[in-house]
C-alpha cells in the first residue's frame, strides 16, 4: 500500500444497546485515529453489557496500538486510501511475489519427479501451465476488493446466499489453516536441518514461524502490507543463489517413468496439484485490496497480480523440480530428502558452507510471508460464520487459527509429502466448483444489474443460495468420480493409466457450470432474489 496514506484502524462490533454512535459521517481525522467508528450492525444478536464492555475495551486497545480492529464490515469509500500512487499499484505485484516465493512451493515442485516420476521437462511444463490456469481466477478475484470493499467470502454471499455460503467459509478455513500447517512443517524441517547435528527439533521451528506470523497478522492490514512489500527481496536473492549453486546437479535428461497411459495420468495429476496451489488463493484474494479506492484500475490489479503469481510460482516450482531431479544420481540429495523436503533445500545450498546455511535460514523465514496471508484472512472468515462469531474481534480469531494449525503441524510434522498430495488437490476441487458458480452469476445473471454492495450483510435481500448450493453439490459429485488421490481413486479417474488421472477440478467445474444457470433461473422465478 501507498506509504503516503496509512490505513485507518477502525473498531468493529459493539453491543448496540450500549454503543452510542453519531449518525454524522466520520471526519478524516477520526478515521486516522479509529475514534467514533465502533458501530453495531443492525439486526445483530443480543450481547450482554458486560461482554460488550470487554469487547469495546479490547478494540480500544487495538486502536491505541495502531492495530486494525475492523472485522468483516464493508469498507466505505470515505474510509479507504486517499492517494493512489504507483507504489500502491506496485504493491499488488510485490504482495503476491512475497507471499508465493516460498519454500512450500519449492517442496511442491519436488513432487513431480519424486511422486509422479516425471522428467524435468514434463514436470516444469505441467507445473508452470497448471499455475497459469489456477492464477487466472485468483487474479480476477483480487480485482473485486477495490470495487466492493468487502472480503472475498462475504462477496460469495451474492451467489451462495447467507446460509449455504457458510459451508464454503468452513472449507476455506480448513484450506487456509492447512496451508499454514504445511508452511510450519517445512520451516521446521529447514531450521532443523541447518542446526548442528539436528540439535533444533522440527517442533521448535514450527513454533517460531507460528508466533511471528501471529504477531504480523494481529497488526492487521497495514502491518501485513508493509511486511509483504519488502519480504520478497531476500527471498528472490536466495532462490537465485540456489539456482546458481544447485543447477549443476539438476537431471535434465532422464525421461519420465511409465507406459504412455500412466504417463498421461501422472502428467495430468501433477498439473492438477499445481493448479490447485494457485487457484486456492481465489477465496482470499480480494481481502488484501479492500482499502484500495473504487477508482483503482481493474486491469492493472489483474495484470500485476498475474505477473506476481506467475513469477513466484515459476521460480519456486522450477528450482524444486530441479532439486528433486537430482535425487536419483546424487546420494546426498536422496539422503537429504529422506529426512524431509526442507532438508533437500538445505542440501542444495551445501556447497556454500556456512553462507549456505545462512541462505537456508532466510528461505525458512521466508515462509512467514506465506503464512501471514491466510492467518490474516482466517481471522476475518471466522466472523462470517454467524452473528455471534462476528462480534469476536478479528485478532482473537487470528489467535484461534494460529493455535489450531500449530497443534496440527506439531502432530503431523512427519507426514509432509502425504499432506501435500492428499490435501492440496482435495482443496482445489471445491475452489474450482465455487469459481464456476461465481463466474456464471457475474456474467449471466448480473451482467447488467451488477451488485448492490449495501446488502452484503442482509440475509433478507441476498439470494437464497439454493441454486448455488445444489450446483456446488453436483460439482462435488463429479469431482469425487474423477479424483485421483493416494487414498481414493474415482471410477472414472481409474480408467487412465496405472495410478489414475486426477480430473476432479475440471469435471467439478464443468458439472457445476452446467446445472447452475437453470437452477438459478428457477430460484429467481420462485424467490425473486
Amino acid at each position: 500500500m501507498s506509504p503516503e496514506t496509512p490505513v485507518p484502524a477502525i473498531g468493529t462490533l459493539l453491543e448496540k444497546e450500549t454503543a452510542k454512535c453519531s449518525t454524522e459521517p466520520p471526519s478524516h481525522n477520526n478515521l486516522e485515529s479509529g475514534e467514533g467508528m465502533n458501530r453495531a450492525p443492525a439486526g445483530g444478536p443480543f450481547v450482554s453489557p458486560r461482554i460488550a464492555a470487554y469487547i469495546r475495551r479490547f478494540e480500544q486497545q487495538l486502536v491505541e496500538y495502531n492495530l486494525e480492529a475492523r472485522g468483516i464490515e464493508r469498507v466505505g469509500e470515505d474510509e479507504r486510501m486517499k492517494k493512489l500512487s504507483w507504489v500502491s499499484y506496485l504493491q499488488a505485484l510485490l504482495l503476491w511475489v512475497s507471499i508465493n516465493l516460498a519454500a512450500n512451493n519449492i517442496t511442491l515442485g519436488m513432487l513431480g519427479p519424486v511422486v509422479y516420476g516425471l522428467s524435468f521437462l514434463d514436470s516444469a511444463l505441467c507445473a508452470v501451465l497448471g499455475a497459469l490456469v489456477g492464477a487466472l481466477p485468483a487474479a480476477w478475484m483480487a480485482t473485486w476488493g477495490p470495487i466492493s470493499g468487502i472480503r472475498t467470502m462475504a462477496f460469495g454471499r451474492y451467489t451462495m446466499g447467507w446460509w449455504p455460503s457458510k459451508v464454503v467459509v468452513i472449507l476455506n478455513l480448513i484450506q487456509m489453516l492447512g496451508y499454514c500447517l504445511i508452511d510450519c512443517v517445512v520451516c521446521g524441517q529447514i531450521l532443523s536441518a541447518v542446526s548442528p547435528h539436528g540439535s533444533m527439533s522440527v517442533a521448535v521451528g514450527i513454533v517460531i514461524i507460528a508466533i511471528i506470523s501471529w504477531v504480523i497478522a494481529t497488526f492487521g492490514i497495514q502491518g501485513f502490507h508493509y511486511y509483504e512489500r519488502f519480504a520478497f527481496l531476500p527471498q528472490i536473492i536466495v532462490v537465485c543463489i540456489l539456482f546458481g549453486v544447485a543447477s549443476s546437479k539438476f537431471d535434465l535428461s532422464t525421461p519420465s517413468v511409465g507406459d504412455p497411459r500412466t504417463l498421461v495420468g501422472n502428467r495430468l495429476s501433477f498439473f492438477s496439484i499445481c493448479l490447485s496451489a494457485a487457484i486456492t488463493y481465489s477465496p482470499l484474494a480480494a481481502d488484501f485490496f479492500v482499502y484500495y479506492p473504487e477508482r483503482t484500475s481493474r486491469r492493472a490489479v489483474f495484470s500485476l497480480s498475474m505477473l506476481g503469481l506467475m513469477l513466484s510460482f515459476t521460480m519456486a516450482f522450477v528450482v524444486g523440480i530441479g532439486l528433486a531431479s537430482g535425487i536419483t544420481h546424487h546420494p546426498s540429495y536422496g539422503a537429504a530428502y529422506s529426512r524431509g523436503a526442507g532438508a533437500l533445500i538445505v542440501e542444495g545450498f551445501s556447497p556454500l558452507g556456512g553462507f549456505g546455511q545462512f541462505c537456508s535460514v532466510v528461505v525458512a523465514l521466508g515462509l512467514i510471508a506465506n503464512t501471514v496471508a491466510p492467518t490474516y484472512s482466517a481471522g476475518v472468515d471466522f466472523q462470517i460464520l454467524g452473528r455471534y462469531a462476528e462480534r469476536v474481534p478479528r485478532a482473537l480469531w487470528n489467535t484461534v487459527g494460529v493455535v489450531i494449525y500449530t497443534v496440527c503441524a506439531l502432530a503431523g510434522r512427519g507426514y509432509l509429502s502425504e499432506i501435500f498430495t492428499n490435501f492440496l488437490a482435495l482443496m482445489g476441487y471445491w475452489v474450482a466448483i465455487w469459481i464456476a458458480i461465481i463466474l456464471e452469476e457475474r456474467f449471466i445473471f448480473r451482467l447488467r444489474s451488477g451488485y448492490n454492495w449495501a446488502i452484503w450483510n442482509d440475509p433478507r435481500k441476498l439470494p437464497l443460495g439454493v441454486a448455488g448450493f445444489l450446483a456446488f453439490l453436483v460439482g462435488w459429485a463429479g469431482a469425487i468420480l474423477c479424483m485421483a488421490q493416494v487414498w481414493y481413486i474415482g471410477p472414472l479417474a481409474r480408467l487412465v493409466g496405472e495410478y489414475g488421472a486426477d480430473m476432479g477440478n475440471y469435471v467439478g467445474f464443468s458439472w457445476a457450470a452446467l446445472v447452475y444457470p437453470p437452477l438459478r433461473y428457477l430460484e429467481l422465478r420462485w424467490a425473486g432474489r
